[in-house]
């Protein structure tokens, strides 16, 4: 049936429960119970079934979660309002798809979204496939920066939902370096090359990294970002365009760190 099958058929309670299963009945106007703190992670490992649960726990927690940031200096913007589309549009989701994803963006603004609950699930549901957890802090950092107001409050939010999904400051600061990069107006001009030295924190090296380090580097966030292997760990198909930027962004810098060495 597929994860948005489940929700159209109303099967999305039992296929998900928990506080994110709360946050999307909540979404969808059904009234669940958001204290439910008793949710049970399917078994299978990497099933069909599993990566149904997951595809719809991650568009779950991708919305909500990104409206919850939004709101980090008291109001949500026109602009930050408008950056969610965006990313809505990039996904190229249906009708029904983009209201669910604007209603669980509203979830997320309201003043009880309880945040930790919902990393703490979200991670479990992952069954620590940190590619995916990966990509979803990218997600959410991009679009922190999507407006042009990169605030404290929102950086400061977002290191918090980084610590609850269980990454490291280090691996923090290489997602947030990666976004920059792509954000950064002094990237080569009538290029869409990131400068040399934002290709270098890109691909998270020092500059007098080798050749072969600078390659395993490069081919490590490749393989982190192959969108069909990301889909096949529980990434919602209609994010696969965003996982492909990612893969371009990664080859620009790359390539921009070839040219300027001079390697093959």
């Amino acid at each position: 049936m597929g994860w948005w099958g489940k929700i159209v058929g109303g099967a999305f309670g039992f296929a998900l429960g928990g506080p994110l299963g709360a946050v999307l009945g909540a979404a969808l106007g059904h009234n669940l119970d958001r204290g439910l703190d008793k949710f049970t992670v399917l078994e299978g490992g990497l099933g069909q079934a599993s990566n149904e649960r997951v595809q719809m726990a991650f568009f779950t927690a991708t919305f909500a979660v990104m409206g919850h940031i939004a709101k980090a200096d008291g109001t949500v913007s026109a602009d930050e309002i408008d950056m969610a589309n965006q990313v809505m549009a990039r996904m190229n989701l249906t009708d029904d798809q983009r209201k669910l994803a604007r209603e669980l963006f509203n979830q997320g603004r309201d003043d009880t979204f309880p945040l930790e609950e919902v990393l703490a699930q979200f991670r479990q549901e992952c069954h620590r496939r940190t590619t995916l957890l990966r990509m979803f802090m990218e997600i959410q950092i991009s679009a922190a920066h999507a407006d042009g107001d990169y605030s404290r409050s929102e950086r400061d939010l977002l290191h918090r939902v980084c610590a609850g999904i269980g990454f490291s400051d280090h691996e923090f600061a290489h997602l947030e370096a990666m976004v920059k990069a792509h954000f950064d107006p002094h990237s080569a001009a009538g290029s869409s090359r990131p400068s040399v030295a934002d290709a270098y924190r890109v691909l998270d090296v020092a500059r007098d990294a080798s050749d072969a380090e600078v390659k395993k580097a490069y081919r490590r966030l490749m393989n982190q970002h192959h969108p069909d292997k990301l889909v096949a760990k529980g990434l919602p198909e209609e994010m696969m365009k965003l996982a492909a930027e990612k893969t371009h962004e990664i080859k620009q810098a790359y390539d921009a760190i070839k040219d300027q060495r001079g390697m093959r």
